[in-house]
């Protein structure tokens, strides 16, 4: 029976699989680690690159209408004051005086908790996929407590952001549940501040980038200028980016340096905006399926007009249900003209190009579809866990761990087995095999242990199909038993039959 791990213990069997087995540590582990930053193994960076290269060949390499790009991290300030990130790009922060811990004010929730219309007190939960349930009982705790008589009213949860003054020294810290222990809320500034050049002073002052869009924008013109660009058209782009989030959590979703692939395209101020923005959020969605993603599982959160930007014509996220909740995935935003226009105000560039179908020049408008490498990866990561029975070499049914990989993005698309390691010929047309297939994909040579060992390592890490070489193959007619990963069902094929299987699975 094939089923993934409940949702409880998800995340944790993620994080300790890819410790493990070398998909993901965190940073500076030696050092006792550091917060929010975390580095890639060996499986981790082949996992990583297969997903950044699967979505440049089809967002880029495939695309008549899209343009590459590789900015700077540091760019010049007045990228950033142009952008309205140096005066705007922060955060809400609470503190609590009690325990100095620290909370994104709008990751954490209030709600005050009556007995038949009395209030008696208030409670707070750090946001969490079960925050109701945790607040509700926390509310009846209160009411236990207190020898309170009557019904409980409901818990309406609201973020701390929309306290009032005279509510602060009523909500309990949740670190402690003392009341009044919590600061009001106070802007964080997001980025990463530094200094360029042998001075020190506010005129050295630079930042990390905290999203590569403005490098795009800031590239614009000389991708007109010497690309043979019409429009619409796109400039895509892959890069790191660093936010000093005030609570990374959540294993690579939420961590203070990430990677992007974004796109800005540019499309004519009178075009129909809202059916190209429909288009781009149906290929955003089949790209996510071609990776893996179960298409049950990615829903549109449409951003309510009061909330979207005042530049922003219409904004809708692709959702994704990850081990900590259902949360986004992947941002398609329509920005109007606004980034360009700043950029021409500031720079005094100017950032129109002229139409040769409509013969007329104007700034365009943009669509920006905005992917995290990380949130994808773990993306895949719980999509593909799984844990299931099958029969060992003696027959017994045993629990198995695999990893459900598409092949497409699968960090090792193949092992190779020689059935016995201690016989010469076996050894010798696996080796063959194996240089032979390691010059197209990333494959695997085991000839350590018994064969069923030798397939569950290679299940636990994603690798979709198992090659072995036996007597047959040798003593009979050269064929190959080829093991698929997910059934474990098991097939002779030739050398190019398995040529010819692969490269449709993984290429294809």
């Amino acid at each position: 029976m094939t089923a993934p791990a409940s949702s409880d213990t998800l995340m944790e069997d993620i994080v300790g699989l890819c410790k493990r087995r070398g998909f993901i540590f965190q940073s500076s582990e030696i050092y006792g680690g550091y917060n929010g930053f975390y580095d890639y193994g060996p499986l981790g960076v082949e996992l990583r690159n297969n997903i950044k290269q699967a979505w440049w060949r089809d967002f880029v390499q495939c695309r008549d209408d899209m343009e590459g790009l590789d900015s700077t991290i540091i760019m010049h300030p007045k990228i950033w004051e142009a952008s309205g990130h140096v005066d705007g790009f922060s955060d809400p922060m609470v503190d609590c005086k009690e325990s100095k811990l620290r909370y994104r004010a709008d990751q954490l929730f209030f709600a005050p908790v009556s007995v038949d219309g009395e209030t008696i007190g208030y409670v707070s939960v750090v946001e969490c996929i079960d925050q109701q349930e945790v607040a509700e009982k926390a509310a009846a705790e209160m009411k236990r407590k207190m020898a309170k008589q009557g019904d409980l009213d409901p818990i309406v949860l609201k973020e701390y952001t929309e306290a009032k003054p005279e509510q602060y020294e009523l909500i309990p810290s949740p670190a402690t549940g003392k009341p009044g222990s919590l600061t009001e809320p106070r802007e964080f500034k997001l980025m990463f501040e530094t200094k360029v050049g042998p001075l020190a002073d506010d005129s050295a002052s630079a930042y990390l980038r905290p999203e590569t869009a403005q490098g795009i924008f800031a590239n614009y013109k000389n991708i007109v200028d010497t690309g043979r660009v019409k429009i619409p058209f796109g400039i895509a782009q892959i890069g790191k980016a660093f936010r000093n989030e005030i609570t990374p959590r959540n294993f690579i979703f939420r961590s203070r340096e990430f990677e992007q692939m974004e796109i800005e395209y540019f499309i004519a101020p009178s075009a129909d905006w809202k059916a190209l923005h429909r288009e781009w959020i149906d290929t955003c969605t089949d790209w996510l399926v071609s990776i893996g993603l179960p298409r049950a599982g990615i829903t549109e959160d449409i951003h309510p007009e009061d909330k979207l930007a005042f530049y922003s014509q219409a904004t809708t996220d692709l959702m994704f249900q990850f081990p900590h909740g259902e949360q986004e995935l992947w941002g398609i935003a329509c920005r109007s003209d606004y980034d360009l226009k700043q950029h021409q105000e500031h720079s005094g560039k100017s950032m129109t190009i002229f139409d040769e179908t409509a013969k007329e020049k104007y700034v365009p408008h943009v669509i920006e579809p905005s992917l995290g490498v990380d949130r994808t990866l773990l993306a895949v990561l719980s999509a593909a866990y799984t844990e299931d029975e099958v029969p060992n070499d003696k027959g017994k049914v045993e629990k198995r761990v695999l990893l459900k990989f598409s092949p497409k993005i699968a960090p090792v698309k193949a092992a190779i087995f020689p059935l016995l390691k201690n016989k010469p010929e076996l050894v010798e047309v696996a080796t063959k095999l194996y240089k032979k297939l390691q010059r197209r994909w990333n494959v695997f040579y085991d000839s350590s242990g018994a064969i069923g060992r030798r397939y569950r390592r290679q299940d636990e890490i994603g690798t979709p199909f198992g090659i072995t070489i036996d007597f047959d193959t040798i003593e009979k007619d050269g064929t190959y038993t080829l093991r698929d990963r997910d059934t474990c069902e098991q097939r002779r094929v030739s050398e190019d039959e398995l040529i010819k299987f692969l490269e449709e699975q993984i290429d294809g």
